[in-house]
């Protein structure tokens, strides 16, 4: 079943089911957030002390912006744009939540939000053979090449996701 949420970005009519809000991320929100990205099974981090608190801070307040998925005081998923990169830093759902849409909203928000900002490409880079690899493909990305050695690098142009959206 998928979750429906209340949605408290820009532009968008809220809606809820089961209590899941999709809202910006504040900076006490860090720590959950942490928590999260350290919780998943797949793209985990080498070593987790490589994300610091201050690169999330600064991610969310400098360089970009992020939203989280909320469900009483618990942060379920969570996504962050940078804007100085053009690059999704981060989409990450806590396991005992997958498949329930959350990762949807996020992605869907964050991007409604990234090209109302600017007109440049996005791209983002996931490792292959991953449920990550296929939301992304089913999301309409398209394969560029690499990113780095081992991930493979995604790109969504401003006229293919307004297109996607009609």
């Amino acid at each position: 079943m998928q979750a429906e949420l209340l949605h408290l970005c820009a532009g968008q009519i809220p809606y809820i089911k089961m209590n899941i809000i999709i809202r910006e991320a504040l900076k006490e929100d860090i720590t959950q957030i942490q928590s999260v990205r350290n919780a998943v099974k797949e793209n985990v981090l080498s070593d987790p002390g490589l994300v610091t608190d201050k690169d999330c801070e600064e991610f969310l307040f400098e360089r970009g912006k992020g939203w989280v998925a909320e469900k009483g005081d618990k942060i379920l998923g969570f996504s962050i744009v940078d804007l100085k990169e053009n690059n999704v830093w981060a989409l990450f759902v806590d396991p005992a939540f997958e498949n329930r849409g959350i990762g949807r909203q996020l992605h869907d928000c964050m991007l409604d939000w990234y090209f109302t900002q600017v007109q440049d490409d996005l791209w983002l880079g996931t490792a292959p053979n991953t449920r990550a690899e296929t939301f992304y493909r089913r999301s309409g990305w398209k394969e560029n090449g690499l990113h780095g050695e081992k991930e493979i690098r995604f790109e969504m142009n401003p006229e293919h996701w307004k297109n996607r959206k009609l």
